[in-house]
């Protein structure tokens, strides 16, 4: 790693998503990227792989274009419809300039066709990294009270002491502080945070806002930044 390059969180192994049908080619790449110390998740197919790509909000994802069910154009276009910035690199078999205009007009980050050099493939995934770890340290903690919100590292701290918090509690309490003073709803919550396919009611959206003042409000039962807007859903305050 270069001076000055923006790591991985300590502790936390960056995570790709692998969505491919062929079975020695899914394995091999599982195992190639496990070996330089990747977190992988596999697909076969493109109900899986969509599942996977909303519930699990890799870092990145490996993704065919021709798979059973849903095919990759399919599964980046409703990424990119709910607005999930996760890098993709499609990895296909169809070459045709047509194709890639597609898939980058769809919103893919890179595209390599099959067959393929495992160490370029490798270089690439390597570089897209790169730039999403620039991109979140960019963005900078948010500061609220005493609560310390870092998005790069995927922490929360209370008066400098960690919290430790599910991924879905800080991902819903990310989305609030990002957009401080303005009211959620809970659909839309269900939507930006549990995404796809999820099969729970707003009545998630409330615990999961009970967990998380809980646990960062020094009086829950009148809370200073997570507020509750009638008849809407929430919101949070500085």
């Amino acid at each position: 790693m270069k001076r000055g390059e923006p790591a991985a969180p300590e502790g936390r192994a960056e995570t790709i998503l692998v969505v491919e049908d062929d079975r020695s080619l899914r394995e091999g790449l599982a195992m190639n990227f496990q070996l330089r110390g990747y977190r992988v998740l596999t697909a076969a197919d493109g109900e899986i792989g969509v599942r996977l790509a909303f519930d699990e909000r890799p870092d990145l994802i490996v993704l065919d274009l021709m798979l059973p069910g849903f095919d990759g154009f399919e599964i980046l276009g409703q990424l990119r419809e709910k607005e999930i910035d996760i890098p993709v690199l499609i990895l296909s078999a169809r070459g045709q300039v047509s194709d890639k205009v597609d898939g980058f007009r769809l919103g893919a980050d890179d595209y390599v066709t099959k067959p393929f050099q495992l160490p370029e493939l490798i270089a690439r995934v390597e570089g897209m990294l790169r730039r999403r770890r620039r991109q979140r340290a960019a963005l900078g903690a948010i500061t609220f009270g005493e609560i310390v919100v870092d998005p790069a590292a995927r922490t929360v701290r209370r008066a400098q002491r960690e919290v430790m918090l599910l991924a879905k509690e800080f991902d819903l309490l990310y989305l609030l502080a990002s957009h401080p003073g303005h009211p959620f709803g809970r659909e839309t919550i269900l939507d930006r945070v549990w995404g796809w396919g999820f099969e729970g009611t707003t009545r998630t959206v409330d615990n999961y806002i009970l967990a998380l003042r809980q646990k960062l409000e020094a009086n829950p039962t009148r809370p200073r930044h997570i507020k509750t807007v009638r008849q809407v859903g929430y919101r949070l305050d500085f």
